[in-house]
Parts: C-alpha cells; sequence; structure tokens
C-alpha cells in the first residue's frame, strides 16, 4: 500500500486529459440495474459504435495467474477482520507505540484490582505483559466495532493462559445490555502457566456482547480468546469473508503488504530488550503457537498481532486455490521513510531469512523449516513459485543493489521461484523512469507496479501497457484503484481492464488494492470488501473484479472499436492558493489576459474579501500577506476569480512559514473538487507536482524531485495556454505539459474461453447514454443464443450493509450471429458468452 502526506494519495500521471463531455463525469439521474440487457435491433438500424473481432488472428494468451487479490492489514483487515479472534487486545500488549491513546488495558474495563506487569514472570519472552487480577477482581473485554458479535446456536471457544500460586477459580460470561448471551462457564486455574478451555454456545444473535473473566483468587492471565468454532474451513479465519474473498476466484494472493512489509526497523526480536516497537513485517515472527508470536505496532496506526501470519496466509491461499505470494523487505524502506540501511550483516540475515521462507513453503519435512511447517499442521509443501523483494522504494538505485543480491542467492538455490522487483510508489515520474531503467538493465523477470488515481485517469489510460517492450520485464499490477467505491469508479477500473487483458503478453498479474475495511477503522479509501462485526458486503469494484476474474478465458481475440467523439476546449477556471500540513504565506498574487489585460490583483494591503474559503485551515492577512497558520490542516483551498477565465498568466509570491511540506498554487479552479495545482514540496517536501482533481479524485500530470526552503520568498508564475501550460520557478522554465488525452467511455475487449469455445464479449459502457453497437465477429460460426451478465446502476451507486445498488444481472440474448446489433445499457459493464457453432 502506498503512502504519503494523506491517507488517500492521488497523484500519479504523465498526463491527463480533457473533461469528457458525457456524463460520465456529470452524471444525469440513472436508474438502478435493468432486469436484463436492452433488446437487439434490426441490423440496418443506426448504431453508435461498431466492434470488429478477428478471430482468425491468434491474441496474447492469458495466463492462469492473470487476476488474483492483495491482502494488506490495514482498515483493521487482520485483528476484528479476516482473522476471526473475537477479543480485542488478547494479550495486554498495546501501547503507545501502536497509537498514542493505547494503553496495555486498551478495550479492557476491570472492577476490583486490576493491573498489567511486565516482569520475569511473563507467559514468554515474546508476550512480555500479562494481567494480575486478586480475588473478587474481573475483567470485561468490547471487542471490536460495536462489541462482540455472536449468533444464536453456534459455538465459540475461550481459552485463557493461566497461573495461579494456589487455585483460582475463573468465571467466563458473555453477556450484553440485554443479559446473558450463553451460559457462564467455570475453570480453576492452579500453578505455572497453563492453558485453560471453555465452550461457550450463543443462546441469543448480538453484536454488542461483552466477555467478562472473573477470579475469585489472585490470578495471572494472558492471551484471553474467544473465537469461534465455524472458522473457514476449520482455519481459523472468519467465514463471511474468506466465502467472498474465494468467490472472487482468485488466482493468487498477494500478501503481507503494502507499507507494512518495508517501513519501521529491519532488525528482529532481541531476548535481552525485547521487541522493537515498530519493525517492520519479518515473517519469523508470525508462525508457530500463537502464545509465542510477538505482536507488533502497525504502520497504519494500531497493533497486530500476527495470529493471522505467514502459516495461516500460506494456508488460506491454499484454501482457495490461489498462488501464494509473499513480500519481503529488501532493506530499504518506503511510504515516505525512504531511506536505505546500509548493514551488510544485516542484509545477509534478510537474505537467508527469505531463503529459510522458501524452504519453509516449499521444502521437504526433512528440511529444517519445512520441519516447522510440518509441526504447524502442513507435511506437503505450499509450492511457493513467485516471491517478490520490496515495495514502493522511492530509492530506485539503492533498491535495486539490494534485490540483485536478493535475487542472485534465490536463483543459486531457488531457480524456479520467479523473483519479483518494483517501480516505486507512482505510475510515473523521475521514481519510476529511473527504477524502469534499472530492471531493465537488470534483466528482472517481473516489476511491479502500484498507482491510485482518478476515474478520468482510468478511462484516459486503457492504452498504458500498449507500448510497453515487448521483450522486456513483464508486468505485475500488485495495487491499483480508482478513488472510490461509487460505480462510477468501478467502471473506470472495468474500462481499464480491458486494456489489461488486450496486454495480457505484458500484464501477467493484477490485483485490486485495498482488499478489506472495517467500516469503523478506515485508514484508506477505497476498498473491495467492506464489513463491520457481524455483516460483510460487496462493493460495486468488487462486483467488477469478479466479472473479469470469472471469466478470463485464455487468448485475446483481437478486436476493435470506434471510439467516442472528444468534447475539447482550453484550460479554464479561477486561481488559488493552499497548503497541506504546512503554514504558508502569500502575496502580489496577479491574473492577466494572454495579451495583457489585468484581470485580477490583490497585495493584500487590505482585507481578503475577494477570496473564497473552500478548504480548511486558518487564514489571515498579516503584514501585507496572506497567511495560512493552521500547520495540521490539510487542503486548505481559498480561490478567487472568475471560472470562466482561460488563456492567462498567474503570478503569486510565497513563502513557507512551518510544517512538514510546501505551498499550493490553483488554477483552472472550477469547484473544489475539480482544479488543477502546482504542488511544490509535496510528499514531505520530497518532490513537486501538477495534480488534477476531477470530481475529487487527483492524478499527477508532471512530477520532479525537489524542496521548498522554509523562510524563502518563492516568484510562482503559470502561463496556460489552450490546454498546454507552462510553469516558471523564480524566473526559470520548471515544466510544462499538454493536457488533451480523451477519457474514452466506450471501451471492450474480446477472449476466448479454451475449455468451452466461447466467445467472452467485454464491453464498458461508462456514459449516461445506451450504446447501439454493431457487432462484427470475423466470419466466426456461433449459437444464436448467449448468456449475458450486466452491471449496470447509477454513476454515484454504492452497496452498503443494506442496499446492494450494484449487482449482476444474468440474462440471456438470442440474436447472436456472425454479425448483429446489440444495445449496451447506460453506465454498464456487460459480458456476452457466445458459443461457437
Amino acid at each position: 500500500m502506498s503512502h504519503a502526506r494523506t491517507r488517500t494519495r492521488w497523484r500519479l500521471s504523465l498526463t491527463a486529459a480533457t473533461l469528457l463531455a458525457a456524463s460520465f463525469l456529470v452524471p444525469a439521474p440513472v436508474t438502478a440495474a435493468p432486469a436484463a440487457p436492452a433488446p437487439a435491433v434490426a441490423e440496418d438500424a443506426a448504431t453508435d459504435y461498431a466492434i470488429t473481432v478477428d478471430p482468425k488472428t491468434a491474441g496474447a494468451r492469458i495466463d492462469d495467474t492473470m487476476y488474483g487479490v492483495f491482502f494488506e492489514d490495514i482498515n483493521r483487515a487482520a485483528d476484528g477482520g479476516l482473522y476471526a479472534e473475537l477479543v480485542q487486545n488478547r494479550s495486554f500488549e498495546y501501547t503507545q507505540a501502536d497509537h498514542a491513546s493505547y494503553t496495555p488495558l486498551t478495550s479492557w474495563a476491570a472492577t476490583g484490582t486490576a493491573r498489567t506487569v511486565d516482569d520475569a514472570g511473563r507467559l514468554n519472552a515474546r508476550n512480555r505483559t500479562y494481567l494480575a487480577l486478586d480475588g473478587g477482581s474481573s475483567v470485561t473485554n468490547s471487542g471490536y466495532n460495536t462489541g462482540i458479535a455472536v449468533e444464536r446456536g453456534k459455538v465459540y471457544d475461550f481459552s485463557v493462559w493461566a497461573r495461579a500460586e494456589g487455585a483460582s477459580a475463573l468465571t467466563v460470561t458473555l453477556r450484553d445490555a440485554d443479559g446473558a448471551l450463553a451460559e457462564a462457564r467455570r475453570v480453576t486455574a492452579r500453578g505455572g502457566w497453563t492453558k485453560y478451555t471453555a465452550r461457550l454456545t450463543a443462546t441469543r444473535t448480538s453484536a454488542g456482547g461483552r466477555l467478562t473473566v472473573a477470579a475469585d483468587g489472585p490470578a495471572a492471565l494472558d492471551m484471553i480468546s474467544l473465537i469461534p468454532r465455524d472458522t473457514y474451513k476449520g482455519h481459523g479465519l472468519r467465514t463471511d469473508l474468506a466465502r467472498r474473498i474465494a468467490a472472487l476466484d482468485p488466482a493468487f494472493v498477494r500478501f503481507p503488504g503494502g507499507c507494512l512489509v518495508n517501513t519501521g526497523s529491519m532488525e528482529g526480536y532481541d531476548e535481552a530488550s525485547g521487541w522493537e516497537r515498530r519493525r517492520a513485517y519479518q515473517w519469523k515472527d508470525t508462525i508457530g503457537p500463537v502464545e509465542q508470536r510477538a505482536t507488533n505496532a502497525n504502520f497504519w496506526g494500531y497493533n497486530q498481532s500476527y495470529g493471522l501470519g505467514y502459516y495461516e496466509y500460506f494456508q488460506f491461499s491454499e484454501d482457495i486455490g490461489a498462488m501464494p505470494l509473499p513480500v519481503v523487505p529488501a532493506l530499504v524502506t518506503g511510504c515516505g521513510q525512504n531511506q536505505a540501511v546500509d548493514d551488510d550483516a544485516l542484509l545477509k540475515r534478510h537474505i537467508q531469512d527469505t531463503l529459510d521462507l522458501i524452504e519453509f513453503a516449499n521444502g521437504p519435512v526433512t528440511s529444517e523449516w519445512g520441519a516447522k511447517r510440518a509441526r504447524m499442521g502442513h507435511p506437503k509443501p505450499f509450492r511457493l513459485t513467485h516471491l517478490a523483494v520490496g515495495n514502493e522504494e522511492n530509492l530506485p538505485n539503492e533498491f535495486l543493489e539490494r534485490f540483485k543480491r536478493f535475487r542472485t542467492a534465490i536463483g543459486a538455490k531457488h531457480p524456479d521461484v520467479t523473483v519479483i522487483s518494483n517501480s516505486g510508489p507512482d505510475d510515473a515520474g523521475a521514481t519510476f523512469d529511473t527504477a524502469w531503467r534499472l530492471n531493465r538493465e537488470a534483466d528482472v523477470d517481473m516489476v511491479d507496479e502500484h498507482y491510485y488515481n482518478s476515474p478520468q485517469w482510468f478511462l484516459q489510460n486503457n492504452d498504458r501497457y500498449d507500448s510497453y517492450d515487448r521483450n522486456g520485464p513483464k508486468v505485475f499490477l500488485g495495487e491499483y484503484a480508482s478513488q472510490g467505491n461509487t460505480f462510477r469508479n468501478a467502471l473506470s477500473e472495468a474500462a481499464f481492464m480491458t486494456g489489461l487483458e488486450r496486454n495480457a503478453d505484458i500484464v501477467k498479474l493484477a490485483s485490486y488494492a485495498p482488499l478489506l475495511a472495517n467500516e469503523d477503522y478506515v485508514q484508506w479509501r477505497p476498498d473491495l470488501i467492506w464489513f463491520n462485526n457481524h455483516a460483510s458486503w460487496n462493493s460495486a469494484n468488487y462486483e467488477v473484479q469478479k466479472l473479469f476474474m470469472r471469466n478470463v478465458g485464455d487468448r485475446v481475440v483481437p478486436s476493435s472499436a470506434t471510439a467516442t467523439p472528444s468534447v475539447s476546449g482550453p484550460i479554464a477556471g479561477a486561481v488559488g492558493l493552499s497548503t497541506w500540513a504546512t503554514g504558508a504565506a502569500y502575496d502580489d498574487v496577479r491574473v492577466t489576459g494572454a495579451d495583457g489585460t489585468p484581470l485580477f490583483a490583490d497585495d493584500f494591503s487590505g482585507d481578503a474579501s475577494r477570496w473564497t474559503h473552500t478548504g480548511g485551515g486558518s487564514w489571515s492577512v498579516q503584514d501585507g500577506q496572506y497567511v495560512q497558520s493552521d500547520e495540521a490542516a490539510e487542503n486548505t483551498m481559498v480561490s478567487a476569480g472568475d471560472p470562466a477565465w482561460h488563456d492567462y498568466d498567474l503570478h503569486v509570491k510565497a513563502t513557507k512559514k512551518a510544517g512538514k511540506e510546501g505551498f499550493l498554487v490553483a488554477f483552472g479552479v472550477k469547484d473544489t473538487g475539480n482544479y488543477y495545482w502546482w504542488n511544490l514540496g509535496g510528499w514531505n517536501n520530497t518532490q513537486s507536482a501538477v495534480e488534477q482533481a476531477v470530481d475529487g479524485g487527483k492524478s499527477t500530470l508532471l512530477s520532479k524531485a525537489g524542496s521548498i526552503e522554509t523562510g524563502r520568498a518563492y516568484d510562482i508564475d503559470i502561463k496556460v495556454r489552450g490546454r498546454q501550460v507552462t510553469l516558471f520557478l523564480d524566473g526559470q522554465e520548471w515544466g510544462s505539459f499538454t493536457d488533451d488525452k480523451p477519457a474514452e467511455p466506450f471501451r471492450q475487449v474480446v477472449t476466448e474461453d479454451a475449455r468451452t469455445g466461447d466467445l467472452i464479449v467485454k464491453v464498458v459502457n461508462a456514459q449516461a447514454a445506451e450504446a447501439r453497437t454493431a457487432i462484427d465477429l470475423g466470419g466466426a460460426k456461433v449459437r444464436p443464443r448467449a448468456e449475458v451478465t450486466t452491471l449496470a446502476a447509477a454513476p454515484d451507486a454504492v452497496n452498503t450493509e443494506t442496499d446492494t445498488a450494484v449487482a449482476p444481472v444474468t440474462s440471456t440474448f438470442s440474436a447472436v450471429a456472425k454479425k448483429f446489433t446489440y444495445t449496451f445499457p447506460a453506465n454498464s459493464v456487460t459480458f456476452l458468452r457466445i458459443k461457437k457453432g
């Protein structure tokens, strides 16, 4: 997962383009999905589009691994999510290293005398903190979300590790505000640390349960657990979430991250000092008995227990028939940290850890790590074939130097394992270009690309991989998504996915990200599957992913379609000023027309009444400058001028006063969600970029490395001519771009299913008008009846716990011929499975 100055990182592209006149961007009201696709019309009727298929020409072969899922412990995806444990902070290991508000008793309420202890009497060296109760005391756990969720008639397994010098009876109860949820259970603790268990059967369904453990005598407790007996295939994962993932039929599972992989200390466990509380994810921490696995500060601001660890990831991949694809750290930190660890001994240890990981996955039971796997219950190998080294590093030279050492060591012992590199956190820019050059020079097999962009970007970049070097490294699109969970977002992703399939000779693996989000613990949006403690639901994006994953095909059948006429015009809009986690001062704002006509000027010698405050922050006129003084506020936009302005020159003098970044100067401002801005000193003051916002989603048009000095006044000039923009910093040209790439709302790809012989015609119509389309199958002999799956909804439709606005509708179409006409509904994704005759 990418991380930058904001939780929702939007900044990725070399070009973005004109606003599409089609109502994809400004939608007209559209009703919910139709019961069936629009009927065919006569072959000679007028059509909006034409699709021509060439079945005689062999297209790219599509690998069985084309689509998968990416799991990262973000948005409480593991604890409180896929991992079925119902007790939060079960081992009393929460600390301020996880979150400023955390204590060892977070999510616990105590009565009587209860205290947490970290001393030599602990359960084990990795599980350092335990709870001491005096007689008559108790502790109650509140679980996640609204509480502990149970279902009537279901069995829940309770366990606790306890120690008592004499004998202490422990009474276990499960209740909500209305009373008991299960019959109370009683266990008696005696002597040293021992695991005690009990079974609770829910007598009522509730989402607000509380688990209480009361002691009638002094006792020490640790690892208090409550897990449903019914987990996915009996392997400890929450059934509904696991089933939703399995229903996608993913070909691979990428894990464990994301930013978890390469952020924090690269060191491991030290017996003397205990665990480094902010360390990168290291797989050996996460296997073996759960009570011997340490917890860790999660990069996303909470604690992770590692109850869901590498063994469980491998097991889950096997359970759903997917290829496991782990990611290991390369000793170059990413996600905004941007440091290369210069410690050869530590690097060698991590390389050996990676070799041990492959042995743990694939080794025989006679090997050291294969034997550990067998002791955990899986003597058969997990058949690991792909492994990624590193994640989104912004230091490509340092990363590739270390990557090659990993690859050499892995290749020497495991030549059948594909080792995957990466290209940084963006789809374009200096880091991306350097990383790809180095990857090509090193003859890397596969490169992991990541980007999160606006729907507009995805509609503009269907052809992204058309021009990639067919003889260079292959692409693993490990993380991508448009910026939202509306059907509009899903449509844009569907349009982009037709380009992924068309380029299946280059793009070998692709996974939407992130996978899971607990609605009450969200660090990142959008997400594929949403849930709380008692329910889960599919996003609109999920329905698109599922449709593509379950109808991939084995080979691309070349096809082409007529384009949608694009509408262009000059970049037009007002001007604006903003900051991001920074205090800044602005002065001498001037806007003049291309002919020199003055349009606007403000030297802030008076008030700021001509400026409209549309963002956050604290703005005021101070000493003849317009100052934003809130160093914590993000996107503090103020704007002035006429949204109809075009072909103008903007001058601003800007000074950073304090804070993490630099300043932002906007142009082409239409409203709060549609504008351009020049972001100087963004990304923790490491680079500058021009970003375009369309309906709130941002994409980067141009970027360069560089920082902004505090206290220095910069002269900023922006020249807008038509759709070309030139930018000047202190009188020197900084860069320019032309924003003229159309966003195509009508996209298609055709594939063939080798097993059934079906032609699968996949069409995306991301606009508010239906698309009457003439389809020429190139002489292919086909049966007249086709199976149709349609996703159609209002562009702003969102699936929720109680409302499934976006869902597939299946039907049949009985007028298929070598040439036929089909009307694709407005705002729709349609798959036609056509059987050969």
